[in-house]
């Protein structure tokens, strides 16, 4: 019998980069090969990039310098970019490193058997299109494997809101719904392999409108309501969002949908309704608030997560400090918040930038608040009774660590609880980023 080939495979960014990994992982596996988790023991080694970060095409350059030397030891290595950066720079990844083999797109990731039957006749491969066909609709089946309990499903890619801050419009392309029947195949399939839970994902996953069994556009509340109806899936979770497709029946499932957990990243990016015009964000300040007055009130103990950008162009302290008064407002329980940079190709490349050490000292005053306030709600939460999705065992001896209907983690002691169990804990503690709780039967 044949070896099976070794694929390496390293994912950056955000978590439906995590999805195509396992898809691309997958659909190489039916051309023999299997994963591993050494990337000097690979036949392929994979770089699925993300292009949000800040110079995100020099670090994958970078790090294809440092793969050199596995494929001059061993010419046989194939080496492979994929995902936003591989998109963004297309054949310049293979004129600047002549080491790569193969550059695929997000939205070509299906026509990996084709590319890699390219490799083995000794010729590159490169496949940045936007094709016609449904990638999803092309890929092979999933593999049967016993699956952790929390998996992510992708059910809309692209945007057309074009922030003059984004790449993804340029990178991922329009928005696109998948069919809300394969959506549901493919999470039955998920709970048949043992997920409990299931996060849908979408680069504005709430501008979701896939086709239902009739034809007729869905909503993404529409599409909550059907994954609810499935046995075996207990909770479902949706990121990324923004505000202006926050519909009035999303909402409202918020308050009604039992399965639906009350977690919900609502990106804001800036307080001050100046720069969120320069943004290009369409929605205000005010807006937003309000917005998120609605969600409370449908769900109070819901716990809210946010983006921010600091030192956006032309921005002055008066619109940095809106962006503090809004988070003092809000009172968020996580955030993600980032320095801006440039982004070649979008708007705000061109206007004039922050001073770099301004922006930087903005960034730790705004990080400072959040951290403040991320560590009050998990200091409210010691001596509350919630549930807990068991994922694998802690560190100590008896531990098991899991999530719990807030997306913390939770340490759980001396439980006899199995992974994938969903199980009620009594918080007895906050740490810096997680709790620890007893189990509370």
């Amino acid at each position: 019998m044949t070896a099976p080939k070794k694929l390496f495979v390293k994912t950056y960014g955000c978590q439906m980069n995590v999805y195509d990994s396992e898809r691309m992982a997958e659909t190489l596996g039916g051309q023999g090969y299997v994963q591993t988790d050494v990337a000097e023991d690979a036949d392929m080694i994979l770089l699925n990039t993300c292009h949000i970060r800040e110079k995100a095409a020099e670090k994958v350059y970078s790090e294809l310098g440092r793969l050199k030397p596995l494929k001059m030891a061993n010419p046989d290595l194939k080496i492979g970019v994929a995902g936003c950066v591989a998109q963004a720079e297309g054949e310049e990844i293979m004129r600047r490193q002549p080491a790569v083999d193969l550059v695929v797109g997000p939205q070509s990731y299906h026509r990996l058997p084709q590319m890699e039957a390219r490799l083995r006749q000794g010729k590159t491969a490169l496949d940045t299109d936007f094709p016609e066909e449904d990638k999803f609709d092309r890929l092979q089946s999933r593999p049967k494997a016993k699956r952790a309990p929390s998996a992510f499903l992708t059910v809309q890619e692209g945007c057309d809101k074009f922030c003059a801050f984004c790449v993804v419009p340029y990178t991922r392309g329009a928005e696109t719904s998948r069919p809300m029947t394969r959506i549901l195949d493919e999470a039955r399939d998920l709970v048949e392999r043992g997920v409990r839970e299931i996060t849908l994902l979408g680069q504005n996953v709430n501008a979701y409108h896939g086709a239902g069994p009739d034809g007729a556009e869905q909503s993404l509340a529409q599409l909550i309501w059907a994954l609810n109806d499935i046995d075996g899936l207990a909770r479902i979770r949706f990121t990324t969002s923004h505000p202006n497709d926050m519909s009035d029946d999303l909402i409202e499932a918020h308050g009604s949908c039992k399965k639906l957990m009350p977690y919900l990243h609502l990106p804001v990016q800036s307080g001050s309704d100046r720069i969120l015009k320069r943004m290009n964000r369409s929605h205000t300040a005010e807006s937003y608030l309000r917005l998120i007055e609605r969600i409370r009130a449908a769900r109070p103990d819901i716990l809210m997560s946010g983006d921010f950008i600091v030192g956006f162009p032309e921005e002055t302290e008066a619109d940095f400090q809106a962006t503090l008064d809004l988070i003092e407002a809000v009172k968020y329980g996580y955030a993600y918040s980032f320095k801006y940079s440039t982004r070649p190709g979008t708007p705000a490349a061109e206007r004039p930038q922050v001073d770099p050490d301004v922006a930087d000292e903005r960034l730790q005053r705004l990080q400072a608040l959040i951290t403040r306030q991320q560590q009050q709600i998990q200091t409210d939460m010691v001596g509350r009774s919630t549930k807990v999705l068991v994922e694998k065992p802690g560190r100590d001896p008896g531990q098991m660590l899991g999530k719990s209907e807030y997306l913390h983690a939770v340490h759980i002691d001396g439980s006899d609880a199995a992974i994938g169990d969903i199980v009620p804990v009594r918080i007895t503690a906050a740490k810096r980023n997680s709790l620890a709780a007893v189990r509370q039967d």
